[in-house]
C-alpha cells in the first residue's frame, strides 16, 4: 500500500513531483509542464511548487537534472570491461547520446543553452564517464591528442550532430551524419595503429599520460610532477603542429 500523502517527507514530495513533470514533458514538449499540469496530475496545490521549485523554469531545471541523472546513471553501468576495445566503446557511448539527445530533445536543448546547468552534477559525472572511456583508448595506445583535446572534440561533435538533427525534419534527417561526425574525430584523434609509432611523440606522451596511475614505486607527488611535464609536452608539440 502506497504511504498516505501525510506520511510523505518533503522529498518524497519533490521527486514526485519532477517525476510527474518529466513524463509530462517527454509526451509533450515544455509547453505541456505547466503549473496547471503538474500539479493536477502530481496530486499536489499549485503554492507546492512554487514553494519547492520557485517557477516553471526552477521545475524544468530539476527535470532535466534527473532525466540526465538516470541516463548517466545507466551510462556507468554500461561501462566495458578491461577487455573489451576501448574505440569500439567509444562508439557504442557515441551512439548512446545521440540517441538519448533525439529523444530528449527538451532536456537536451536545457543543458547546452549557455550559462544554464553547467554546474549539474549530473552532467558532471557524464563528462566523467565519457573521461574514463577517452583514458582507456590513451592507454591502448590509440591517442595522438591529449585526452582533453579528445573529449572537447568528442563532446563538440556530439552537442552539433544532436542539434543538426533536431533542426531538420525526420523526413529530411540524414540517417548516416552522427556517424560520419564521429569518423571525422576518429580521424582527428587517433593514431592509424594500436600503439604508437616513435615517430609520433605526442601518441607516446598521451599514452605515458594514460598509464601514470599504474606506475610502480613511484609516490603520488611524483606522479603529479610527471603528469605535469607530460601534459606540457603534450600542449607545446600540439601548438607546434597547428603553427
Amino acid at each position: 500500500m502506497p504511504p498516505s500523502p501525510a506520511a510523505e517527507t518533503p522529498a518524497d514530495v519533490r521527486s514526485g513531483i519532477v517525476a510527474t513533470a518529466a513524463r509530462l514533458l517527454h509526451e509533450g514538449g515544455a509547453a505541456a509542464v505547466t503549473t496547471r499540469a503538474v500539479a493536477q496530475a502530481a496530486g499536489v496545490q499549485p503554492p507546492t511548487i512554487f514553494r519547492l521549485f520557485g517557477d516553471k523554469d526552477g521545475l524544468l531545471q530539476a527535470v532535466a537534472e534527473h532525466v540526465m541523472t538516470v541516463y548517466v546513471a545507466g551510462k556507468a553501468v554500461q561501462a566495458a570491461g578491461e577487455n573489451s576495445d576501448p574505440v569500439d566503446d567509444l562508439r557504442a557511448a557515441w551512439h548512446n547520446h545521440i540517441e538519448f539527445g533525439l529523444a530528449n530533445p527538451e532536456v537536451f536543448l536545457l543543458f547546452i543553452e549557455p550559462g544554464r546547468l553547467h554546474d549539474s552534477p549530473a552532467l558532471a559525472a557524464g563528462t566523467d564517464v565519457l573521461k574514463a572511456r577517452v583514458a582507456r583508448v590513451a592507454a591502448a595506445g590509440r591517442l595522438k591528442v591529449s585526452e582533453a583535446r579528445a573529449v572537447g572534440m568528442i563532446q563538440a561533435a556530439g552537442t552539433g550532430a544532436v542539434l543538426a538533427l533536431l533542426s531538420a525534419q525526420d523526413e529530411q534527417r540524414d540517417p548516416q551524419l552522427a556517424d560520419a561526425l564521429f569518423q571525422a574525430v576518429l580521424g582527428g584523434i587517433l593514431t592509424s595503429a594500436p600503439a604508437p609509432p616513435a615517430s609520433d611523440p605526442v601518441a607516446v606522451a598521451v599514452t605515458f599520460q594514460a598509464t601514470l596511475p599504474e606506475l610502480p614505486t613511484l609516490s603520488d607527488a611524483e606522479r603529479t610532477l610527471l603528469g605535469e611535464w607530460l601534459t606540457r609536452v603534450v600542449t607545446t608539440l600540439q601548438a607546434r603542429d597547428k603553427s
